[in-house]
């Protein structure tokens, strides 16, 4: 059964739905048709005021009519359709929000009066109408205005609905008892619209100050969007219409007119509080700041408190401590709510604490003071006034930057845009910055000119650093090395790819200043000094043909001044040089023929570089930002910038703003997360485990060893590739390759004592020498060997070409014979000879197939090619060692270990037959990268006896009584 309360909401409901009708046919629609076609500003946002608001109210009569349905529903079955099935309880929140947004359309109109400017259009229309008005008003006097009465008709009966609605809610929840299934939501509609009486009594107070306010400032300037900090100066005669202070959603909150309260430094007359901006009036100008903005410092004393803004802070002083609570209440409340986006319900300020505004906001704001952020527009994460966080700034020139900000400076990664003077032409700088300056690891991209990858400090090319030009730029050069405060200074690399030359050496200045190797693409080489970028005193130039000239010479290595030719055949010239009269080279001295001619291998092996770039310091700024993180502890936020972000398409320039970017990997990914790094570091520490840990880091190009190895592949191939690939630079870049070995497995050392403090554990002890070669040859430089293995390896081919041009000759002569006689012709005694098929089990190789002896010791030293590691390479020829004594064991029947004088005939077989080119420079490459503990050992003896077989091949006769007489003929190996 219903109740009467609910029979009552019925009526109600009926009478406000026809009011709702007869407002809408007699008031809002000749509103709408006497504002029809405004020609001004102020008349247009009148008509679209009040269009807003007949669309409300249109939405106000459909919600209503629903809920007078449901009512119905009700009251005709009671016993199937329950209390709950009310529109107005099971959809209370969204009749509150048609209701809400009805009250900020009519008082949007009311605060600029378009009912009385709609009215007045066609005063004559409404005179006559009036006597309508009454009819849907209580108590109207005939002597009030029309405008009045269409303020009133348009309100007065939402008021007395909304009213009833409380008293009838309040009476049903009354009337339902205690346990009711309903109660709890008769109560939390009741409080609705308790808050909603509440809300619309403070919104038609705001609307009538803020209407009652414009008239105070006819004069005063106004602008159409609040800004965060702007002043306006207006003409000595503003006209109403440029008084656009007024925007029909702003309310006024506090005025110092009401509660009084001086501002300095400004020295405001009148200080107004809006829900969205703060004004200060002085004389004729007007400073607005968004409330978005605006912070209240925690700075207090009795009476004062402080505000910030983007570019001012200034301070708010009341007469008594209440007063100075008032403004510091509402303003806070207000920042609280523009920054939540809507107006607080059920009113301002209800709750017992003002909240607190969050410290870090997103807001956009364009500076006015004078300085390089002047008419720039910032828009991102703000905090206490100043940039902080991610954000976007743009100049009007068309300079901007993306990236993080700290206390109002670019601060952390960011990429910078600046156009240049010619069109569709910019610089982009992808950078690490610190306190406004690029600072760390970045990368630039100077129009379609140049790039440059390396650091910098203070905003200037500072440390390691890549710049390179363009294939296409008019003089196309590369220089890798060191930079210091902008200009190329220590060691570095430069190539003029005009020149066709590369230039090894020191830098001071921008210029090459010091000790320095100089390479021609036609293979001359250069040792000498320089100073201001000449070549100063005495130097050393080989030739192709490696002659060898001591002396001054010019800048495009003529030899000009004393100085002394020494030709490969021995021959000496020493004298004075010069140009000839036809441009070639005169010459006046004495020529020695009498000399010896030199031993051929000393001169073809003159190495230049050593001693003068001590190799322990040629690349300390790679390795200097590493320990500086080391030693930093490892902070995941410093990983980009002191160790390089990995850029997929470093090239790729963007000339939008939004589209930006550097395809960079963030370090905050999980796998390049630097507690993982440093968490698996301590898992993997036992030999077998950290071989496969150290492996994985070095393929990873976002782990810091990676880094580490790939920013060493790209100096050494800037270094010895190319023009640089010369045989007189071979010993320079196999110290460097070992260098770089002890460098990596100190740098691992490094991150593990950073894991184990991390961790609180003892760090591990000090290796002595021999421990840290034993790890280094055994662990580092076998990984890290084939990031550089071809630059290294073609400097070995270059360096011993000729004897290896030797060792194909002599290997082609004994291809000629079979393989009998070619045992016969290296003596190789009779009886072990391999001669007749052997019964093999199933697990051996069988050494005999027809006539060719020894073809599993053949095939074994063929691998020695198929791996770059030397202890890889010196097992294949043990193994091969191997098979060449089972193979004899198995001809025999019987254990035999073989004498020098037997074994080495049969290598020199097995070597002539495997064929492997470039024996020679593979034989040097193991000796030279060998592990120091194998020295004296098998492997020493092994490699020895393959060194001396290569030897022999070389030489026409190689008859075995001309081996050497060190080996003892009868001891086995």
């Amino acid at each position: 059964m219903c109740s009467p309360e609910e029979a009552a909401l019925l009526r109600l409901e009926e009478v406000f739905s026809a009011t709702l009708a007869r407002t809408n046919s007699l008031v809002l629609q000749p509103l709408l048709m006497t504002a029809a076609e405004p020609s001004d500003p102020q008349g247009r946002e009148c008509l679209r005021l009040l269009q807003q608001l007949h669309w409300s109210s249109q939405q106000l009569w459909e919600v209503t009519e629903e809920s007078l349905h449901s009512l119905q529903e009700r009251l005709c079955h009671p016993d199937s359709v329950g209390l709950e099935s009310l529109l107005l309880l099971r959809g209370a929140d969204r009749v509150l929000q048609v209701y809400m947004e009805y009250i900020e359309s009519y008082t949007s109109c009311m605060v600029v009066q378009a009912f009385q400017k709609a009215a007045k259009r066609r005063s004559g229309y409404w005179r006559v109408q009036r006597k309508v008005l009454r009819q849907l008003l209580w108590g109207m006097s005939s002597e009030g205005s029309v405008g009045t009465a269409l303020v009133e008709v348009l309100c007065q009966p939402l008021t007395y609905h909304v009213q009833q609605y409380v008293f009838l809610l309040l009476s049903l929840s009354d009337t339902i008892g205690e346990h009711h299934p309903t109660r709890e939501l008769v109560v939390h509609t009741t409080t609705l619209f308790g808050d909603l009486q509440s809300f619309m009594r403070q919104a038609l107070d705001q609307a009538v100050a803020t209407q009652a306010l414009w008239h105070t400032l006819s004069s005063r300037p106004r602008e159409t969007q609040p800004a965060a900090a702007r002043t306006v100066v207006p003409e000595p005669c503003a006209s109403p219409h440029q008084d656009v202070l007024c925007i029909p959603a702003r309310r006024l909150l506090q005025d110092s007119q009401d509660v009084p309260v001086t501002v300095t430094p400004l020295r405001a007359e009148r200080v107004l509080l809006f829900d969205d901006a703060l004004v200060l009036l002085q004389g004729h100008n007007v400073h607005t700041f968004d409330l978005k903005l605006v912070w209240v410092d925690p700075r207090q004393d009795r009476c004062t408190f402080h505000l910030l803004t983007p570019e001012e802070e200034f301070s708010f002083c009341s007469k008594d401590p209440q007063g100075k609570v008032v403004w510091q209440r509402k303003v806070t409340e207000a920042v609280c709510q523009v920054l939540r986006g809507k107006k607080d319900f059920p009113v301002l300020g209800a709750g017992l604490e003002p909240s607190e505004p969050p410290t870090c906001r997103c807001a956009a704001y364009t500076f006015r003071a004078e300085g390089r952020l002047c008419q720039a527009t910032y828009e991102g994460q703000w905090c206490r006034g100043r940039p902080h966080g991610k954000g976007t700034l743009k100049w009007p020139d068309g300079r901007n930057h993306v990236g993080n900000f700290c206390q109002g400076l670019e601060h952390g990664f960011g990429i910078r845009l600046v156009p240049r003077a010619s069109e569709d032409k910019f610089d982009c700088y992808k950078c690490h910055w610190w306190e406004g300056s690029m600072s760390g690891y970045g990368i630039c991209e100077n129009g379609t000119d140049e790039v440059y990858k390396g650091y910098f400090q203070a905003g200037l090319r500072h440390g390691f650093g890549v710049l390179e030009s363009t294939p296409q730029a008019p003089q196309p050069c590369k220089y890798t090395g060191h930079w210091e405060r902008g200009q190329r200074s220590g060691y570095g690399i430069e190539e003029d790819s005009d020149r066709g030359e590369r230039y090894i050496g020191m830098w001071q200045a921008d210029q090459r200043h010091g000790p320095g190797v100089m390479v021609t693409q036609a293979g001359v080489c250069y040792q000498g000094t320089f100073q201001a970028d000449k070549m100063v005193g005495p130097g050393i130039l080989l030739s192709e043909d490696d002659s060898l000239y001591e002396g001054t010479f010019t800048r495009d290595l003529t030899l000009v001044g004393k100085g002394k030719v020494t030709f490969p055949i021995g021959f000496t010239l020493e004298g004075s040089f010069g140009s000839g009269a036809g441009g070639g080279l005169h010459t006046q001295g004495v020529l020695d023929t009498a000399a010896l001619p030199p031993d051929p291998s000393s001169t073809r092996k003159r190495q230049l570089g050593l001693g003068a770039f001590p190799v322990e310091s040629r690349w300390q700024g790679i390795y200097g930002p590493f320990w500086a993180f080391v030693r930093a502890g490892c902070p995941g936020e410093l990983q980009e910038a002191l160790l390089g972000f990995h850029v997929q398409s470093s090239r790729a320039l963007r000339k939008s703003q939004e589209y930006l970017c550097c395809e960079r990997t963030h370090p905050e990914d999980s796998a390049c997360r630097m507690e993982d790094i440093l968490e698996e570091l301590l898992q993997h520490r036992e030999r077998e485990a950290l071989q496969q840990c150290l492996r994985k880091a070095l393929s990873n190009p976002l782990h810091p060893l990676g880094k580490l190895l790939r920013t060493l592949m790209l100096t050494f191939q800037a270094t010895y590739a190319g023009v640089g690939a010369n045989k007189h630079l071979q010993g320079l870049a196999q110290e460097e390759v070992k260098q770089h070995a002890r460098e990596l497995w100190a740098a691992y050392r490094g991150l593990l004592r950073v894991a184990l403090q991390r961790k609180g554990q003892a760090p591990e002890e000090d290796e002595d020498a021999e421990t840290r070669d034993l790890q280094v040859h055994g662990l580092v430089l076998p990984l890290m060997l084939p990031s550089f293995y071809s630059e290294l390896f073609t400097l070995y081919l270059l360096l011993h070409e000729r004897e290896d041009g030797l060792y194909s000759q002599g290997i082609a002569h004994l291809s000629l014979f079979p393989d009998t006689k070619l045992l016969e012709f290296l003596d190789v005694q009779k009886h072990l000879w391999p001669l007749k098929d052997l019964k093999l089990t199933t697990n051996q190789r069988c050494s005999l197939v027809r006539d060719n002896c020894f073809l599993s010791a053949t095939e074994c030293l063929q691998r020695i090619i198929t791996t770059v590691d030397p202890r890889e390479k010196l097992e294949v020829l043990e193994r091969t060692y191997g098979e060449i004594e089972a193979t004899v064991s198995r001809v025999l029947g019987q254990e035999h270990k073989l004498p020098m004088d037997d074994l080495l005939p049969l290598l020199i077989y097995v070597v002539s037959r495997a064929r492997i080119q470039h024996l020679g420079a593979e034989i040097h490459l193991i000796r030279d990268l060998m592990d120091p503990i194998h020295t004296g050992g098998l492997y020493d003896f092994l490699l020895t006896a393959l060194e001396s077989c290569y030897e022999h091949i070389q030489k026409e006769d190689m008859r075995l009584h001309r081996l050497p007489s060190r080996w003892n003929s009868r001891a086995p190996w």
